[in-house]
């Protein structure tokens, strides 16, 4: 004789009822209530004592609210149970431009007396866009120069100390160049002055052709002005300007950038605010 504990479901498949879906109440889902026939859509779920109820809301407006009891609901004719939606998981961090994470209601720190030098204001605005917020919460301070030629005469009024860190960032910084001639006069007057630099000819180089919508930098022949000969070969207007406010449009963080700046720029940050 069979246990009827232990005994098997001798029903037959076709009599057995089949696994009713349960069915997260997202906002908008539209369901009807099998008893009263009520059809809406789902505007909030709340926790009851007597158990958890859905609010449905029809297309007049009309909002009633019911029990989530199991079997309730029909979706699209099929008969469902509502269940309460999962918690929304923890939102990821927000980056700034650059990547690092953000600081949300970070004052501007009170600027400290190292600096960063650029060529300038191209770099300077370029530096603004993607590093901008990691150097308000540093408290430090980019200024362009209009070109490096006066640059060892620029550290000395500076000053350069334990305290008051420098750092320059260049243009063209290749062996041989004018540039790496003054770096290293720069950099030997004081081990408080870190001078670096990116490859290119300009800091517009430095922008990934992608995010500015072209194919490539063009080549600008010897002689001639380099920004003058890139808005010709891509058929810009010559107005460097206009050019500039374009490039720098398409840089929305530092992804946008070539790692070539990109490193050499975080470099100096971690020169001038690292003890």
């Amino acid at each position: 004789m069979w246990s009827k504990r232990y005994s098997p479901d001798l029903t037959p498949p076709w009599k057995r009822s089949a696994p009713v879906p349960e069915i997260p109440a997202e906002p908008d889902l539209v369901v009807e209530e099998v008893t009263t026939g009520f059809c809406g859509a789902v505007i909030r779920c709340e926790k009851t004592a007597q158990g958890p109820t859905v609010t449905l809301e029809d297309r007049f407006g009309k909002c009633r609210v019911f029990p989530m009891e199991p079997r309730g609901f029909l979706l699209d004719g099929r008969v469902v149970t509502l269940v309460r939606p999962a918690p929304a998981p923890p939102a990821a961090p927000a980056r700034t431009a650059s990547g690092s994470l953000a600081v949300p209601g970070a004052r501007a720190r009170v600027a400290r007396a190292g600096r960063i030098y650029v060529e300038g204001r191209h770099d300077a605005e370029l530096v603004e866009r993607v590093w901008g917020d990691d150097l308000r919460v540093e408290g430090v301070v980019v200024e362009y120069l209009e070109g490096v030629d006066d640059l060892p005469s620029i550290v000395r009024s500076f000053g350069p100390g334990p305290d008051a860190r420098l750092g320059v960032l260049v243009d063209h910084l290749v062996p041989g160049s004018k540039e790496s001639r003054i770096a290293a006069e720069v950099t030997a007057e004081s081990p408080h002055v870190l001078v670096v630099g990116h490859p290119y000819v300009d800091v517009w180089e430095a922008v990934k052709p992608a995010s500015v919508g072209i194919p490539g930098w063009p080549t600008v022949p010897r002689g001639m002005d380099w920004k003058t000969g890139v808005c010709r070969g891509l058929g810009w207007p010559e107005n460097t300007g206009a050019a500039w406010q374009r490039i720098l449009s398409g840089v929305r963080s530092y992804k946008d950038l070539e790692p070539a700046l990109l490193g050499r720029v975080e470099e100096l940050i971690d020169f001038v605010t690292v003890p």
